[in-house]
């Protein structure tokens, strides 16, 4: 691990904040000084910020089933009830790895981990997220290529990777973008209102039988099949 990204790892501030420190000459490796921001970190490494021996923090994440009426952020002047109401103190440190919008229930992962947050949430990974989708009226199947084609929302052309009825008003979609709002102008774009939806899965990691407004912290297994994998 770089050395800037081992100390914002410890909780010495931003990245930034630990340039500074890197360079200042205030950090030492092994009893040496160091002042070279890319040099990598091995884990028999000693590193000290003055005197304070400094360990990387144990990195959390949470899969949260989030109910329809919260927004995904700390704060919110215009709502009142925030995905972090249904955490723990404790877990004020971990954000939200992506977002759903307020009306939107399902899977939402909240980190302390940066990089698996990046892999999950770029676009050039294009991790799968899946949803379960209600109309307010009857599909017709023969508007389903359209959205697989592609429409266009602000200039960018969105599609959807797969789509598959699943009831007469119901669907279940698969997306590798992250537009805002996307499933639901998409469809509003083909003459349809979402009346409910339902995130399901993040790459390998399904909802479940988690009940709404609870939380888990994930297993090592699932935490190995959505953590980007060495090249």
């Amino acid at each position: 691990m770089r050395l800037n990204r081992f100390l914002a790892a410890a909780g010495l501030g931003s990245r930034r904040h630990c340039d500074e420190l890197i360079a200042e000459g205030r950090v030492t490796i092994n009893g040496q000084p160091c002042t070279n921001f890319s040099t990598q970190v091995e884990a028999s490494d000693h590193v000290k910020v003055g005197h304070r021996l400094v360990r990387p923090a144990e990195t959390l994440t949470i899969a949260l089933h989030k109910p329809a009426g919260f927004v995904s952020t700390r704060r919110d002047p215009n709502a009142t009830d925030t995905i972090y109401d249904l955490l723990p103190a404790k877990f004020s440190r971990l954000f939200n790895v992506g977002r759903l919008d307020a009306q939107t229930e399902g899977l939402l992962l909240l980190t302390s981990d940066g990089d698996l947050a990046q892999h999950l949430t770029h676009p050039r990974y294009k991790v799968e997220k899946e949803y379960e989708v209600t109309l307010d009226r009857r599909w017709d199947s023969k508007r389903g290529q359209k959205l697989l084609d592609g429409v266009f929302l602000d200039g960018k052309r969105a599609r959807l990777a797969r789509l598959q009825p699943i009831g007469p008003t119901r669907l279940r979609v698969v997306l590798q973008q992250g537009m805002n709002r996307q499933i639901r102008r998409m469809f509003y774009e083909i003459g349809y209102e979402v009346e409910r939806l339902v995130r399901t899965r993040i790459g390998h990691l399904r909802l479940g039988e988690l009940p709404r407004g609870s939380w888990r912290p994930l297993t090592k297994s699932e935490l190995a099949k959505v953590r980007p994998q060495p090249l």
